[in-house]
């Protein structure tokens, strides 16, 4: 299929010094891409060179791509046309604000991939739900017919393969702020299912990580669409700001307009008129935060699915793996891991999932989160609190405090321990029948894993050897 934006692309960058930043699994695609357009590729990885996949690095020497390392690597990225920055690499980064300066574009696999596809985009970010929202509506879209590609945090790299894409073809992407941080495109139609504080670890402030999220409806014209949650204060007011349509969904309002859970009822709004649409009981999904993303990824599909498939789709639908995943039940007592809770928030709605007592094992890398409100929700459903991890202290000092605001008598039993595995024989033992252990950790996952899925898989492996 002709794609002229492609083409003027791929004619521009021939014979251009390029630098990609970071060898992740986006940028991986990009090399082979670039090398056969014949750009002057230069890649930058902050890791040593030791720790880098040897196969990649038999690859950029057979292509005679150059490759800088180390910690300092960057101080290195001066006179470049085209700079392709990793999600992790900011663009309030020193180096890429003075290669900017200096006339460098700075762009990245997933802008560039919104800037040349040729089919409409709906994209998803939010603190929460983001990655359950994003593969429902793919899920969605695909029953009713759609070819779908599905990018961004989930999927594969998808810009090498955008030449391939037809005009009535449609592209999913999951973004998170990182990929959103300077990107001046954004997505036909737009989902934000909340916004609260998160990765204040990377960006300045928490302003800065609500205006990275604001992208991905900023470029829309008034044919865009953008899904809001109106429970959340951010998000609900953020209405102000769109050009275009805005659909609200809810879990706590009885909306005139948008898709709202209501009474064990998912029910589309209109005009002040509810049309019930499902039961929650006969979905595999659990929890209010996996029925307000059922109702963000309705209301993302209304324009382009009939209720009826999309009723059929969500009830087929059994979750992503590492969300309010059941593990298995040992002695009365069920497993289950959610090791995507990365964040406070997160962890409360796994809590609000259940109405059994729960053991809850907790703590990780700490992203610089306010534990305080993890504390109370803890104390009116945890029966016993299991804690590793960097944050350790942080959880503990946060529930200890509230539990002595509530009664300074009071005793909450609150186990410490040093790895996973420890963690998995404690609840292993106190854990009574009937209960539920979860494995939500409030808190990221660097400090002992590579990401929250090989944390997940360990804590699954952990618990089907018990």
């Amino acid at each position: 299929m002709e794609n002229l934006k492609l083409d003027a692309f791929e004619r521009n960058i021939k014979g251009k010094r390029v630098a990609v930043i970071g060898l992740g699994v986006s940028n991986i695609p990009l090399i082979d891409y670039l090398y056969n357009l014949m750009a002057k590729v230069t890649v930058f990885d902050q890791r040593e060179k030791e720790k880098l996949d040897e196969n990649i690095l038999n690859k950029l020497e057979k292509y005679g791509f150059e490759l800088v390392t180390g910690k300092n690597a960057l101080h290195f990225l001066r006179g470049f046309n085209i700079i392709f920055r990793s999600p992790s690499c900011l663009p309030t980064t020193l180096q890429l604000v003075s290669e900017q300066k200096r006339g460098a574009i700075v762009t990245s696999e997933i802008e560039m991939l919104m800037n040349t596809c040729p089919c409409k985009i709906i994209g998803v970010t939010g603190s929460d739900g983001k990655t359950t929202t994003t593969t429902l509506i793919y899920e969605i879209l695909k029953k009713k017919g759609y070819n779908c590609h599905l990018g961004g945090n989930l999927g594969i790299p998808l810009f090498t393969k955008v030449r391939d894409f037809k005009e009535d073809d449609i592209v999913i992407l999951e973004l998170s702020s990182f990929q959103l941080m300077g990107m001046e495109v954004s997505p036909d139609i737009s989902v934000i299912t909340n916004i609260s504080p998160n990765h204040l670890d990377k960006h300045s402030s928490y302003e800065e990580y609500i205006e990275a999220k604001k992208n991905i409806f900023n470029y829309q014209n008034k044919d865009g669409i953008v899904v809001l949650n109106y429970d959340n204060d951010i998000t609900r007011e953020l209405k102000k700001e769109v050009d275009g349509k805005v659909i609200y969904f809810s879990s706590k309002a009885k909306l005139e307009d948008g898709v709202i859970y209501d009474d064990g009822i998912i029910k589309l709004c209109d005009d002040g008129i509810r049309k019930h649409l499902i039961n929650v009981k006969d979905v595999h999904l659990r929890g209010r935060h996996n029925y307000e993303n059922i109702c963000a990824a309705i209301a993302a599909t209304s324009s382009l699915v009939d209720t009826e498939t999309q009723i059929e789709a969500i009830k087929e639908f059994k979750g992503v793996e590492h969300r309010l995943e059941f593990v298995r039940e040992i002695n009365g007592v069920k497993w289950y891991n959610d090791s995507i809770g990365t964040s406070p928030s997160r962890t409360i709605a796994g809590l609000n999932s259940f109405d059994k007592k729960i053991v809850l094992i907790a703590g990780g890398y700490d992203k610089n989160l306010d534990y305080s409100p993890l504390a109370k929700p803890i104390l009116e459903k945890v029966s016993k609190l299991v804690l590793f991890g960097n944050t350790t202290t942080k959880i503990y000092d946060a529930v200890v405090k509230e539990l002595t605001k509530q009664d300074p008598t009071a005793v909450f039993p609150i186990y410490k321990h040093k790895s996973l595995e420890q963690v998995v024989n404690r609840a292993y033992k106190i854990a009574e029948p009937g209960e539920i252990v979860l494995f939500s950790p409030a808190s990221a996952s660097f400090d002992m894993f590579k990401n929250f899925e090989e944390r997940g898989e360990k804590f699954k492996e952990l618990v089907n050897s018990l």
